[in-house]
């Protein structure tokens, strides 16, 4: 029953999607519905311990990735001011809404900390979805700037859970050295967990599409090795999202397809979750608080906190106001709710019913309202421009390609550019010469040792044509022979040759095959 129901879910997000598209609402809202849904058909489930711990792995895979897609050159002009705002305007929006919510509402002055803390950090799949689903690119690198500061603000919320979720249980807790060991523990391990790992990467070169897997067990391995010693898992495994994700490895575009899908199942059980764990009784019961609530984030404790802290930067004045609208709140709220829910922490008030209908209504109205918002500000880029590299460009392209070094005995060698004629569909990207890139244009002279990058569209083998791939040994009857010599099926051909470690060799008719060479012999179908 449980697989059928999962399945179903699954069918119904994607439709769920599609509707969204059609009338231009925020997806992740359709998917807190849709679990709301369920609980009209008889659904009971209330398992808070195994709901932390999917939403703990959930959301610890979104910022990770959240981690991997920041292109720091393309962040780096706006650095300042979103990591200011990651921490400042966090702890700012957390306090100066637990402080209204003590003076408006019934609640302790810990409780209402507690809640500020919750809802305080801005939700990066919820920004990322509204940004990327309505292809907004803002002016100013502001769309750079929210993802940034909404990638890395959950650790500093999460910080302030674990702060006041403590103190509301009673216990003892030195809060200076508490937020010591959360940053500086992640922090730390965040980057040196990261250097480890893409040399573990680099060292294996598998060739076998293992990269997922090693990436996955990793960032679970840093977030969760963190959080025994005492640090910020959450903050360690983005910072180590950031590190992998600036590198360029073997089997990185694999790395993207497989992340973009597993992400996007984690936010639709995120939210699918948030509303199957809600009572509707209960949601209506919250909802003038939480209204309440979300208004004032919306149109007081998040402004002033950028507006405050946004000062010194002189900022455009048209980009304030939308980076103000923008703090959505999302899949780390309901993690967070979940996992306080989970915990030992006495409160006095309906807290995970006000956190769903916050994070319901800001879904509903900042992000419905935000690309409103973003054209009437005259914030949209129209040439939607943005900067890229050539690995970045095949991450989700299908545009490849292909290296070769220009030897002494090469008929190129003091060729122009202008002078080559290309036999197939490719096209001269860059020369590089001694570590530095050269712009291909015709007037640039081929030199030795100069390695040329052409450009092409890739290749996906949908047919499934066999590759033949065999270990010569000193036995072989290839050994040591030149490929003009060896004898093959008449469908049949040697294309590659791999040698050691790294040497990758494309055979031609003098090439010799050595004994422990790796060879791979494309047959035709027919020769089956």
């Amino acid at each position: 029953m449980y697989i059928l129901t999962i399945s179903l879910v699954l069918i119904l997000a994607l439709i769920a999607m599609r509707i969204s598209s059609d009338l231009k609402i925020p997806q992740l809202l359709l998917f807190m519905l849709l679990g709301v849904s369920f609980n009209f058909f008889g659904a009971d489930f209330t398992n808070y311990n195994f709901s932390n711990q999917v939403s703990s792995i959930a959301l610890m895979f979104i910022i990770f990735y959240g981690g991997f897609g920041t292109k720091w050159k393309m962040s780096k002009p706006v650095a300042k001011e979103a990591i200011t705002l990651s921490f400042l305007g966090t702890v700012l929006t957390a306090l100066i809404t637990g402080l209204f919510v003590y003076l408006v509402f019934d609640f302790s002055l810990l409780e209402a900390m507690l809640l500020g803390s919750i809802v305080g950090s801005t939700d990066y799949a919820s920004v990322s979805d509204v940004l990327v689903s309505r292809r907004l690119k803002l002016r100013y690198n502001t769309d750079s700037l929210l993802e940034l500061e909404s990638g890395s603000n959950d650790p500093t919320a999460y910080t302030m859970v674990v702060l006041f979720s403590t103190l509301l249980q009673g216990k003892n807790v030195n809060v200076p050295v508490l937020i010591i060991l959360q940053v500086g523990i992640g922090l730390l391990l965040g980057f040196a967990l990261g250097w480890v790992f893409i040399r573990i990467l680099d060292y294996l070169n598998t060739r076998e599409n293992m990269e997922v897997i090693l990436l996955a067990a990793a960032a679970l391995f840093t977030y969760e090795f963190t959080n025994q010693i005492g640090g910020n898992g959450y903050l360690a495994v983005y910072i180590f999202g950031i590190y992998i994700g600036n590198k360029e490895f073997v089997g990185k575009r694999e790395v993207v397809f497989f992340f973009d899908s597993f992400t996007n199942l984690a936010q639709i059980g995120l939210f699918f979750l948030l509303g199957l764990l809600s009572d509707p009784s209960s949601i209506i019961a919250m909802l003038p608080i939480a209204l309440v609530i979300m208004l004032f984030m919306t149109f007081i404790a998040r402004p002033a906190s950028v507006y405050g802290l946004m000062a010194p930067f002189k900022l455009n004045k048209n980009q304030l106001p939308v980076i103000a609208f923008a703090g959505l709140r999302g899949a780390a709220a309901i993690a967070f709710a979940i996992s306080v829910v989970n915990s030992d922490t006495p409160f006095l008030n309906d807290l995970y019913h006000i956190v769903f209908d916050i994070c319901l209504l800001s879904s509903l109205i900042q992000g419905g309202y935000l690309p409103t918002l973003s054209k009437k500000m005259d914030m949209v880029d129209p040439e939607d421009a943005s900067l890229r590299n050539f690995n970045s460009l095949q991450d989700k392209s299908d545009v490849g390609f292909l290296a070769t070094k220009i030897e002494a005995d090469s008929d190129l060698v003091n060729s122009y550019i202008r002078d080559i004629t290309m036999a197939f569909d490719f096209i001269i990207a860059k020369v590089l010469r001694h570590g530095e890139t050269i712009v291909p244009n015709g007037d640039v002279q081929l030199k030795v040792g100069d390695v040329i990058v052409l450009a092409g569209r890739s290749y996906f083998d949908v047919v499934g044509t066999d590759l033949l791939e065999f270990r010569i040994n000193s036995h072989h009857n290839w050994v040591n022979k030149q490929i003009k010599n060896i004898r093959l099926e008449r469908d049949s051909l040697i294309v590659l040759v791999l040698r050691g470690d790294n040497e990758l060799i494309v055979p031609n008719g003098d090439t010799t095959i050595l004994d422990q060479d790796t060879v791979l012999v494309l047959e035709a179908s027919n020769a089956k």
